[in-house]
């Protein structure tokens, strides 16, 4: 290596891999890192572009507010002051042949109040009075991890959950409630499920025990939060590679030894150290070799894909102005269309360049509708625009569009998620300098992949340095 420098090689440059790059250069000027990544740009799903003049994000917009990790990391690397908060949180549900609005107290879906739940209009009669049996039922007895659906099914009936529940876990997942993990997905839930009788009692007390001071739920980025992963790659210090697919690693007397490039002209890199911050079905190839019981789990976690569809309008061409946060779709009723945002009125930050301007984004997509997401670019605008037509009586043709396909983008935490995620680290464990962070694991949001980086790259400083200087420096740093 070079002089008395460890080097590590953090593999993906996404934000999970340059957050781990970050972290491990506050550890001192005794390690050099090296980020590989295969596309031909860093920040995976964080990627904004322009849209009729405006820096719009196309991929991931926003990261919880009252998480700490992510503001924290944006702080750190000088985009404190670009921080923003929403302008609305006021959503609705489109179904039932009308934009409902979400009934207050509601817990991702599950409702805590009947009466806020019946004054929305989004259960039939028969749906609420179903709902309601929760209160009478006896206790369903949940002693392992089942899906959301199974649970909430049985506590609350078919509506709750597919004109709920579902709509809001497919906004986050892409994924379909009777597949997705209840441990996993929603753990308060969970813990009532287990503990609790009646769920609506349950959600009750979760939605009451919500500071009531914390602000909106979620912030982002004046320029978008496609503007983090340059911020944190420049601060990290990093030697940054675009372009550089790893197809190979393996371990050597020293440590490991990485494989990147066309199979005609491959290139070797030495490493002391090596973070794996790729999705799990590329971290699974990687690791087949050297760690064959993590690399099966991996395999096993299934990947959806969407497409995100942004659409900027003259403002004149909405009978009236969009108003709230923007709209979600449940998968019942049929529509290509799983949500809808607003986006120059959930971020009002955006209208100051053309307040004549609306920006709004549809999502395209679910598990299991890979279908819809064969259509070409121009097919899935026609899709938007026919969406905003009916929905929201547009009657002009919008000024610019733009489609961002993410293929394979949004791993799934089916039921065994958590389970699975503990045999992956126990497998990855004994082997020394490697670690593995990023979506796959512990949560899809931005501060879930900062703490899974965090993590790992703390696992590497640990094995480096043992004596603990480096991590001492870490945290005073990180903390601070």
């Amino acid at each position: 290596m070079e002089g008395n420098r460890r080097h590590v090689v953090v593999v993906g440059g996404g934000i999970a891999g340059l957050a781990a790059a970050w972290h491990l250069r506050q550890g001192g000027e005794n390690l050099r890192v090296t980020v590989l990544e295969g596309a031909s740009r860093v920040g995976g799903k964080l990627h904004a572009t322009e849209v009729a003049g405006v820096a719009v994000d196309v991929g991931a917009e926003a990261m919880l507010a009252r998480r700490p990790e992510g503001k924290e990391l944006a702080r750190m690397v000088g985009l404190g002051e670009e921080l923003r908060l929403p302008g609305t949180t006021q959503a609705a549900i489109l179904t039932r042949g009308a934009l409902r609005p979400m009934p207050k107290g509601q817990v991702m879906g599950v409702p805590s109040d009947l009466l806020a739940l019946a004054r929305s209009g989004i259960l039939s009669p028969g749906g609420l009075a179903r709902a309601a049996l929760d209160r009478i039922l006896p206790a369903t007895r949940v002693s392992t991890d089942v899906s959301v659906a199974a649970y909430i099914r049985a506590r609350m009936g078919d509506e709750v959950v597919d004109r709920l529940v579902e709509p809001l876990l497919g906004g986050v997942y892409a994924g379909r409630t009777e597949r997705l993990s209840l441990d996993a997905t929603m753990p308060r839930v969970a813990i009532a499920a287990r503990t609790e009788r009646s769920l609506l009692a349950a959600a009750g007390e979760i939605a009451a025990d919500a500071p009531k001071d914390a602000g909106p739920v979620f912030t982002t980025l004046s320029r978008g939060m496609g503007s983090l992963p340059e911020a944190v790659a420049a601060a990290s210090g990093a030697e940054i590679r675009t372009g550089v697919m790893v197809r190979e690693l393996r371990r050597t007397e020293g440590g490991w030894k990485l494989v990147a490039g066309p199979a005609r002209e491959p290139e070797t890199i030495e490493a002391d150290a090596v973070i794996i911050a790729v999705p799990a079905p590329a971290a699974s190839r990687l690791l087949a070799e050297e760690v064959p019981r993590a690399a099966a789990e991996l395999a096993r976690i299934e990947y959806a894909s969407m497409a995100v569809v942004t659409l900027a309008y003259p403002r004149e061409a909405f009978p009236r102005p969009p108003s709230g946060s923007g709209y979600l779709v449940p998968a019942v009723d049929g529509r290509p269309i799983k949500a809808a945002t607003f986006s120059s009125v959930k971020w009002p930050h955006l209208a100051e360049t053309d307040p004549n301007l609306v920006l709004l984004r549809c999502s395209i997509g679910r598990l299991g509708e890979e279908a819809v997401l064969q259509r070409d670019d121009a097919e899935l605008v026609a899709l938007a625009m026919a969406e905003m037509v009916e929905v929201m009586g547009v009657r002009a043709l919008p000024r610019d569009s733009r489609v961002t396909r993410w293929g394979g983008g949004l791993p799934q935490y089916e039921v065994g998620h958590l389970d699975r995620v503990a045999r992956i680290r126990a497998a990855a464990a004994v082997s020394p300098g490697l670690a593995l962070c990023g979506a796959a694991y512990d949560g899809l949001g931005i501060p879930a992949c900062v703490s899974t980086a965090r993590t790992a790259a703390a696992r590497i400083i640990d094995h480096l340095d043992p004596t603990g200087e480096w991590q001492d420096r870490t945290d005073s740093l990180t903390k601070g």
